[in-house]
């Protein structure tokens, strides 16, 4: 019998438990979730004789020592830095490790020994990324098959409520870690080349310079810059290419808004504000603005971003109850934190909504001295608040690489992310047999 060790069991993992259970039997697996939550452990298993819960804590050295060694393979959906006690401890038991997070420094250090060791360490296979790797390598392989030059590559992403259940003024509500929502952008420099020019968007400015992109069947999104693009020129072999962009997806008029925020500083998570156990909404908006006797809050705001009384900005933030003197009941909270759970109020799914991913690629290529066009796009629903889209696309990317890697059929060493053929052919190929499909056209 094998044994997967799976250490997290949070939102997102629903889908991977679920594609790990049912096929256990018939591939002899027994799966051990781990989780700081007993509860939700329990809870994402059902009670199936395959598979046991635990309370799992990733800082005792011991009981992680105890259940890594007993494995025959790791899956960590903890949040990314805590992937290198996982890391440290597969290499010390020589244990092929499966992450959905981002290769950092810690982890692509341990290449070298992971190689030596022959053990695999799969990365970077989740939605985005994950998903976003194995579609756009297996057509960018496809056009350099065809003897083409690349000349541009752009790619976006982005966790969505779905259009029926779309009914508040901002398009938006909460799909993934809320926390990782309020500060995105704040991971680093955002860097891309657009037509062999270098660019760079520093933070206060990423909100303000999007790009319209239209999805058929889904209407218009607006999409901003989403890290550090240039890094993928070497890890899809783009070495020199004249465009390379990377971003994240949002209904029309979301950035404007949000970037309200971004201005105020109330995005902020380096400082803990004084009293926020007792200050309401009003007062936090209140707090980064300047003092006068007269003005209220909204005129004061609207002075200093020159925003419209009637435009349907004000209106996106009203609804929002930024202005309402509800209390935060925060202690010792950083305005990030705050930020958040006055969003959390509004912006949470409710029990019969459904989310909705949408991921959009577009390559541009020179073959046979003319120049092509090709888009690819990716539309998948939830079927409700807790089976969501978001949870889908994570984990089951997830759970297939996982069974080819217990079945011998994927032999690659190393730290690596999914960009290699033996991993995107057949995690693409089982994953249509769950709806998800993306849809091609030639538009040059």
């Amino acid at each position: 019998m094998k044994k997967i060790l799976l250490i997290g069991a949070g939102r997102s993992s629903a889908s991977l438990v679920n594609y790990l259970l049912q096929n256990a039997a018939s591939h002899n697996w027994h799966l051990r979730v781990g989780d700081l939550s007993l509860e939700m452990a329990q809870e994402k298993i059902h009670g199936n004789a395959r598979a046991s819960a635990f309370a799992f804590d990733i800082k005792n050295q011991q009981q992680r020592a105890n259940e890594i060694s007993q494995a025959d393979i790791v899956i960590s959906m903890l949040p990314a830095f805590m992937h290198g006690l996982v890391a440290k401890d597969c290499l010390r038991f020589k244990k092929n490790l499966v992450t959905a997070s981002y290769v950092n420094e810690e982890m692509q250090a341990m290449d070298k020994d992971v190689r030596e060791a022959g053990l695999l360490f799969l990365n970077e296979i989740g939605l985005d990324p994950g998903l976003d790797h194995l579609s756009a390598m297996q057509i960018l392989d496809e056009i350099r098959g065809e003897g083409a030059k690349m000349l541009g590559f752009e790619s976006f992403c982005g966790g969505l409520v779905a259009p029926e259940n779309d009914n508040n003024p901002w398009n938006y509500k909460f799909t993934w870690n809320p926390r990782n929502v309020v500060l995105a952008g704040q991971g680093g420099a955002v860097k891309f080349v657009q037509e062999g020019q270098y660019k760079y968007i520093p933070y206060q400015k990423l909100f303000r310079r999007t790009e319209i992109i239209e999805i058929e069947g889904y209407g218009r999104f607006e999409g901003y810059a989403n890290r550090d693009s240039l890094k993928y020129r070497s890890v899809y072999r783009l070495e020199d290419i004249r465009t390379i962009y990377r971003g994240t997806l949002r209904r029309v008029g979301f950035c404007r808004a949000w970037d309200v925020f971004v201005q105020l500083g109330a995005t902020d998570d380096s400082y803990i504000m004084e009293g926020s156990e007792t200050m309401t909404h009003r007062q936090f908006i209140n707090s980064f603005l300047a003092y006068n006797l007269h003005d209220s809050v909204e005129i004061k705001l609207m002075h200093y971003l020159h925003i419209d009384q009637d435009s349907e900005l004000m209106e996106k933030l009203k609804w929002l109850g930024i202005f309402d003197n509800t209390k935060v009941g925060l202690k010792d909270a950083t305005p990030a934190q705050i930020l958040q759970s006055i969003l959390e109020k509004k912006w949470s799914l409710d029990e019969g909504d459904r989310d909705m991913i949408v991921m959009w690629h577009k390559f541009n290529y020179e073959l046979n001295g003319k120049l092509h066009q090709r888009e690819s796009s990716l539309v998948v629903l939830g079927d409700d608040a807790h089976h969501t889209a978001m949870a889908k696309t994570v984990g089951l990317p997830l759970g297939i690489a996982t069974r080819l890697i217990l079945e011998g059929k994927i032999n690659l060493t190393g730290v690596i992310i999914p960009i290699h053929k033996q991993i995107y052919e057949p995690v693409l190929k089982e994953l249509t047999q769950f709806g998800i499909n993306f849809k091609e056209k030639i538009t040059v």
